[in-house]
This record gives C-alpha cells, structure tokens and sequence, in this order.
C-alpha cells in the first residue's frame, strides 16, 4: 500500500475568520473554497462548526473532522478498499475512500493531491567543510518569504495507543521507526522515507483529537524567520525554537484556533527498510509539553485576542 502521508486535513472551527487569518498568516495559500495549500498542494480545509457537508465531529468535540490521506496510485486504492471493507464501511465518494480507524476518526484516501517540487535545500557554511554558499553570497534575507513546503506529520490524542498502532501498521503498512515507551510510536507509510507522518500520545478518553499538526519548511533558517513573523503578528508560542531527538527535527509550535496546535518543522531524519527503531522515555522536555495539554493549561495571560487560542483538542 504506497501511502505517502497526510494530503489534507478538514476542520470545523468555532472561529472561521481567525482560522483564515492564522493560516494565511502562517504562510499557506487560500485557494478558495476554505482550503488553505502548501507549496506541493497538500493542504488544510476549514468549514464552521456545524456545517452540514462535515462528518460529525467526535464526543471530544474535536475540531478536526477528517484525515486525507494521499496514495501513489489506484492500485494502492483499491488494496486498501479491499483490507478495510473486511471489517467496516468504506463508501466511495469523489475520487476518495472515507471510512473511520479503529479508535474512530474519520479518515479518507485518495490518489495524491501533491506536487512535485524541485527547489533548493538550505544551505550551510561550515568549518572544515567545501562552503556551501557562493563567496559573498550572505545566508539570512529578513525579507525573504519562508513558505511551508509540504505537509509533514500529525499527532493524535488516543485512548488505546495499542489499538490505534496496530490498526496503521497491521492493516495499512505503516512502520514503526522509533517509540516513546507507554506513550506512542513514530510511524511511516511505506511510500515516505521521512521519520514520521503520524504520532499518537495515549490519553484517557476525554482528549480525544488531534495534538498537532505540522509543514516541513525549507531549513531552519526558514522556519526561524517563519516563526519570529508569527511571534510579530501577536501569535502565541506554545513550544520552541528547538529540535526534536527522534527525527531530529526542528520545530516551533503555535496555538491556534483550529483548537490544535501548528508545528513548523525542518529537516527531519529519513529511513529506509534497514533502519532498526529505538525506545526511549519521553524526556523532561516533551513531558512537560504534554502536562501543558492534560491540564489544558496556556502561558500567562492567555493567547491574544483572536490570534490563537481555542482548548486543545
């Protein structure tokens, strides 16, 4: 099954002007219609509340309504039509599959939405190293636009951790490349070789819904000047600048209002079939991220007015 990770993600939000600000502001493209595009067209789609065209929204009362996912091509289509209606509804509607996973959230497939890009990486000076940048050829442009690229990875809030694993890599074909010990594992689809496009975090049943989500940007140096024009604009930093152990990736979240909190990420690790998945405790610093979630609990004073907030999902 060449799945290749998450093409689109559908909100209903409270607040769809603040939702449209913030995605706009954070560097995606309105195309129309509610969806918002990274440069390879993968994309966030948000619609009100209780817009009739949603599925039902979990128990949580979770923003997030669905996951796409994007495939290679119809033959990985139609072995997952035929894995998945073993056992549930699949109903096929405009090109894509829609059913729900096993800890019930709506997902969807389709023949991807993304586009190829050939743009240039980041590029370093080193010392000891062949330069990476021309003679006189300056590597920070504070005027230089810093869009997301493509969309990277989620993270869900689960109930049954176990469940939810076993369901992504025994019926779809996901890997496990590394694990946070009674917490979650790191998984890919066997048509991407980045670290992780999906994490989950065991909770109790109450915080069901989507911890975050997040776009991989060019470097860090992009997502350094991503995140300070966010910082400018009145947006709450949740967590970061940093970089992640298992991935190494860097990363800054925000709140939001899509009741989610939105990662910028860069250069994360990629895997192939010979890499052999690490376990580990989740350390002091993403413990306490996750007790910032439990308790529901905001910086001082709150996120600005407008510009963020919304309960975590």
């Amino acid at each position: 099954m060449r799945i290749i990770g998450p093409d689109e993600l559908i909100f209903g939000v409270d607040n769809v002007d603040a939702s449209r600000t913030f995605l706009t502001d954070y560097g995606l493209a309105d195309v129309g219609d509610g969806t918002f595009e990274a440069l390879d067209g993968t994309a966030v789609t948000i619609r009100a509340r209780d817009d009739a065209s949603l599925p039902p929204a979990l128990e949580t009362g979770s923003m997030l309504r669905r996951t796409v996912w994007g495939v290679e091509d119809q033959a990985s289509l139609d072995a997952i039509e035929a894995e998945l209606s073993k056992d549930r509804e699949v109903v096929k509607a405009n090109g894509q599959l829609l059913c729900k996973d096993d800890a019930g959230f709506e997902i969807g497939f389709q023949l991807t939405r993304r586009r190829a890009l050939d743009l240039p990486a980041e590029l370093i000076n080193s010392p000891g190293a062949k330069p990476g940048r021309a003679m006189n050829e300056v590597g920070v442009d504070q005027d230089a636009e810093a869009k997301p690229r493509t969309l990277s990875h989620i993270v869900y809030f689960v109930p049954d951790m176990d469940a939810m694993a076993n369901f992504y890599i025994d019926r779809l074909k996901f890997v496990v490349t590394d694990k946070f010990t009674n917490t979650g594992p790191f998984l890919r689809p066997q048509a991407n070789n980045d670290h992780h496009v999906l994490f989950m975090i065991q909770t109790s049943p109450y915080m069901q819904g989507l911890e975050h989500l997040a776009f991989h940007m060019q470097g860090p140096t992009e997502l350094m000047l991503a995140g300070s024009r966010m910082v400018q604009k009145g947006y709450e930093s949740f967590w970061g600048p940093g970089r992640h152990k298992f991935g190494s990736n860097w990363f800054w979240y925000f709140n939001s209002p899509l009741g989610t909190h939105v990662e910028y990420d860069a250069d994360m690790d990629h895997h192939d079939g010979d890499w052999i998945h690490r376990e580990g405790p989740m350390g002091p610093e993403q413990a306490q991220v996750f007790l910032f979630e439990h308790v529901e609990k905001w910086a001082p004073g709150g996120p600005p007015p407008g510009k963020g907030g919304g309960k975590p999902a």
